[in-house]
Order: structure tokens, then C-alpha cells, then sequence
């Protein structure tokens, strides 16, 4: 029997090495088939085991290969070879005799998507407000009156959740913009679900929005939290999520992170301190880039910054305009990747931001045309779009040398998607197919860092019944706790 020390009937969070408070809901037996040996070195999780399925060598066998690396050619028919969590070949009937063979004929293997924005801490507001259009309304709703009521227990499965369904949706690393951390304990709820997940992510630890919520504790723990997380081998990292908070963007710098800011309208102003040497860097991550000032761009440029843009939240909101926050970071020679956001209005669909992003910025630019522009941009390309899913997510990580592309060296994090659906076949152009036929149903197979976490469509070793289950019970206890009414049938 697995322990967790999460208790699904209360509001304890019992610290490690703690004795677990008892209860039906708090330990849960290993209900998932055992398939494969049992690691006890590894952390356990109640809706996963951490079964012993490395195998030293993998050869993804016969498949379309799609590199996304100008140096690694595509391939008609081709292998990729890895070995324990890294690539090591990529060509033309492979061998490796030793390898355990996954049959990739019929599928495309590429390099796992990469979510560069996304509050997974919302997890449990899945289409709770399918309909917002008011950013005001929204922060009342899930900063206000549900976020304020979080338990860690909440943050854990909102977290594990998110992380589930990104890897089933052929996600393999996200940027965790967690505006909820309420305390110590919340965070590492949150890193223990990403954690256990096994997916790779970047968990930007931002303080509460509501108004109620404590920040004493930051930005004082980002050093407990660098030193815990911050190693070269492990799969989740942490940054500071700070807005322009100077003071804290120090501590965070002393420290080697990552910084992410919301970026948006009046938002998006940056005083004179900004334009100091070393302030802005690759280090940086802004978020939306909506309506921002030229003046603005050209220094976020000059300092190389990362930016990220959510097509489909960015519409929902109606954060932008006709000059289009993507094309905008092109045009200032930035290279945006792509985020879902959030999961009140939407879920973990790389595929539809990839549709969502060539459907509004060609929308946008032929409106500039037909206005008279005679020098607009150009439509974006099925390539360009599908880079700012895969390569441009690794360098806003800071991850681009290790991940992105299917480059020998390079952690093994690979998906297979089919081919043999309806929608899809036959495949005639494979980016365009990647772009706009391929759906989150046709991800056969995820790896991250040469550990297989969805084979043949199914999930490995999580147990679906019991985290639906438990998330449900959350949802509602957020509910009852906060007093918000909600309608199954009518959109808030």
C-alpha cells in the first residue's frame, strides 16, 4: 500500500517524514495493474507507481521522422535510437539489437511539444468560465473567491492533474506560471505533483493575486527552493513569477533563475531602471506582450529577452489588437513561443493554440493589408508555427541545448503521433500535418527523458478513476468553502 501524504479529507499537509494522518481517502492501495517491478527508490504518488520500465536502449523503428534541427535531416521512413535519457542516433534503418523496439510505422515521431505558459494550479476550474471576457471578472472568481480557499492539497491535485493531461496531450515540458503560492507549503505541493508526474517543468513560484493572501514568505524562499530544485538532473526547476518587482527580481537573479511577467496593456510599461545593463536579459520571460509600446519593444529586443503569447486566452480576453503580439516579437527579431494560459476556458492542447495561432496572425495581417500597409508581414508558415511550439518553448525555458529538437545528445523527450486516423491521412506535407490535422487523440506515445509516460493512447501507471475522483471532491469543497455559485448548464 502507497502513502500519500497528502490527505484528501482534510486540510493537513503533513510534511515529509510526518506520520500520515489515516484515513479512507488518504491511503489508497496500488489499484493500477502491476505491469512492471516496483522502484522504491523513487517517489511514490497516490495516483502513479514508479515502475521499473527503463530500458538502457529504445529504438523508435520505421517511422516519419520530423527533427525540427536544419543539422538532423527529416526522414520518409527512419529510427531514432536512445540510450537511458538522451538521443543518440537518428538515420536510417538503426541497429540496435539489444534495444526494446516501439513500432513507429504509421506515426510521425517529433520532439515533445512544450507549453511555455500555463497556470496549472487551475487545473481544477477546468471551463468553470468558459464565456469571461473581462480580465477583472476572472481574477474576482479564481484569485478572490476560489484561489483564496486553496489547500496545498489543492495546489498537489490541480498540479497533477494539468501535468496528467499535458503528457496525454504530447506535452512534455511546461513553464508552471503559479500565481497561487500561498505559502512554503502550497509550493511544494505544486513541485511534488509536477515532480511525480514525471514531466519536465519550470514552475515559476508568483505570489497570490487575491487580497487576502500573505507574501511574507517571498521572495525569502526562493533560495530553499533553488537549492532543492535547481540541480543539472532534475526534470523540474523553479524561477520567480515577479512582475516589476525589482527588489525581487535581485534575489531571483542572485540566484540563477528564470523570471516571468505578465505583460499586458497598461501593464506593460517599463520605467527608466529598466533599461539599466544586466536588468533585462535572456533570463527574462514576458507573457501576452499585448498592446505593448514600440519604445517598449525595442528594449525587450535589445536585451533579448523571451516572450511568450497564448493565442486562444489572448483572444478570449481580447488582449490584442491588428499589430498582433507574435508578429510584433518577430518583427523585433524575438522568437515567441507558445502557452494554453489557463484551463477555466480551455484544457492542455498544444494542437489547438498551434491552429489557433496561424488562423489569427494570417486574420491579422491580411487586416493590414486591405487597410493599405503596403510592407505587412508576411502569413506565417505551418513551420514557423509549429517551432514556436517545440524549439522557441526550450530557449524561454532556457532549455534549448537540451531539448526541442530531435538532435543526437539532446534529452530523449519524443512523442509519436498516428497517422491512421481519418482526419489525417494521407500525409503529403508533415509539418502542415503536425499543424492542422493532428489532435491531442492521435498522441500514441510520449518519452521524457528516455522514460515512456503515455504508450499505445493510454496514460503509464495512472490511475484516471482516482484522480478524477479526488480533483472532483476539490472542486467542490472550493466551492462550498468559497460560496460561489455554479451552474453546470449555464457559463459563468
Amino acid at each position: 500500500m502507497i502513502f500519500s501524504k497528502y490527505n484528501l479529507n482534510e486540510t493537513t499537509f503533513i510534511k515529509d517524514g510526518a506520520q500520515p494522518i489515516v484515513s479512507a481517502m488518504s491511503l489508497r492501495p496500488a489499484v493500477f495493474p502491476v505491469t512492471g517491478r516496483l522502484t522504491p527508490q523513487r517517489t511514490s504518488s497516490l495516483y502513479s507507481e514508479e515502475y521499473d520500465m527503463t530500458t538502457k536502449r529504445t529504438l523508435f523503428k520505421g517511422g516519419i521522422i520530423l527533427t525540427l534541427d536544419a543539422n538532423v535531416p527529416n526522414l520518409d521512413v527512419g529510427d531514432v535510437l536512445v540510450e537511458d535519457d538522451r538521443i543518440a542516433a537518428v538515420g536510417p534503418a538503426l541497429q540496435a539489437d539489444d534495444a526494446e523496439v516501439i513500432d513507429a510505422s504509421g506515426h510521425i515521431v517529433m520532439p515533445g511539444l512544450i507549453d511555455a505558459h500555463h497556470h496549472m494550479w487551475l487545473g481544477v476550474m477546468r471551463r468553470m468560465m468558459p464565456d469571461v471576457d473581462d480580465l477583472f471578472a476572472y481574477i474576482d472568481v479564481v484569485a478572490e473567491k476560489l484561489g483564496a480557499h486553496y489547500r496545498p492539497l489543492d495546489m498537489y491535485l490541480s498540479t497533477r492533474l494539468t501535468a496528467a493531461a499535458s503528457l496525454d496531450a504530447g506535452i512534455t515540458t511546461v513553464i508552471d506560471a503559479c500565481h497561487n503560492a500561498r505559502s512554503p507549503a502550497h509550493t511544494d505541493a505544486a513541485l511534488d505533483a509536477l515532480q511525480e508526474s514525471g514531466i519536465r517543468a519550470l514552475h515559476m513560484v508568483g505570489a497570490a493575486m487575491d487580497k487576502q493572501a500573505s507574501v511574507a514568505h517571498l521572495p525569502g524562499d526562493l533560495p530553499r527552493l533553488a537549492q532543492r530544485w535547481n540541480t543539472a538532473e532534475s526534470l523540474v526547476r523553479v524561477g520567480l513569477f515577479g512582475q516589476l518587482n525589482l527588489d525581487w527580481w535581485q534575489v531571483a537573479r542572485d540566484l540563477d533563475m528564470r523570471i516571468l511577467t505578465e505583460f499586458i496593456g497598461d501593464l506593460a510599461k517599463l520605467g527608466p531602471e529598466f533599461a539599466k545593463p544586466g536588468v533585462l536579459g535572456t533570463h527574462n520571460i514576458f507573457n501576452h506582450c499585448s498592446r505593448v509600446p514600440q519604445e517598449t519593444w525595442q528594449l525587450l529586443a535589445e536585451a533579448g529577452v523571451n516572450v511568450t503569447v497564448n493565442p486562444r486566452s489572448d483572444a478570449l480576453f481580447g488582449f490584442d489588437d491588428e499589430s498582433f503580439a507574435y508578429q510584433q516579437a518577430v518583427d523585433h527579431g524575438l522568437t515567441p513561443a507558445l502557452g494554453i494560459d489557463l484551463d477555466t476556458a480551455f484544457g492542455s492542447d498544444m494542437f489547438g493554440e498551434m491552429h489557433a495561432l496561424f488562423g489569427q496572425q494570417r486574420s491579422a495581417m491580411r487586416y493590414r493589408r486591405f487597410r493599405g500597409e503596403v510592407h505587412a508581414p508576411a502569413p506565417v508558415t505551418v513551420a514557423a508555427v509549429l517551432k514556436a511550439a517545440t524549439v522557441n518553448g526550450a530557449r524561454a525555458a532556457g532549455l534549448e541545448e537540451q531539448i526541442g529538437t530531435l538532435t543526437p545528445g539532446k534529452q530523449a523527450d519524443i512523442i509519436m503521433v498516428r497517422t491512421s486516423s481519418v482526419a489525417v491521412f494521407p500525409v503529403t506535407n508533415v509539418t502542415g500535418t503536425v499543424v492542422q490535422a493532428i489532435e491531442r487523440a492521435d498522441v500514441d506515445t510520449v518519452m521524457v527523458a528516455g522514460q515512456l509516460r503515455k504508450r499505445a493512447g493510454q496514460l503509464i501507471g495512472v490511475d484516471l478513476t482516482a484522480l478524477n475522483a479526488d480533483i472532483t471532491a476539490s472542486r467542490d469543497y472550493l466551492i462550498k468553502a468559497s460560496g460561489w455559485h455554479a451552474d453546470r448548464f449555464t457559463a459563468a
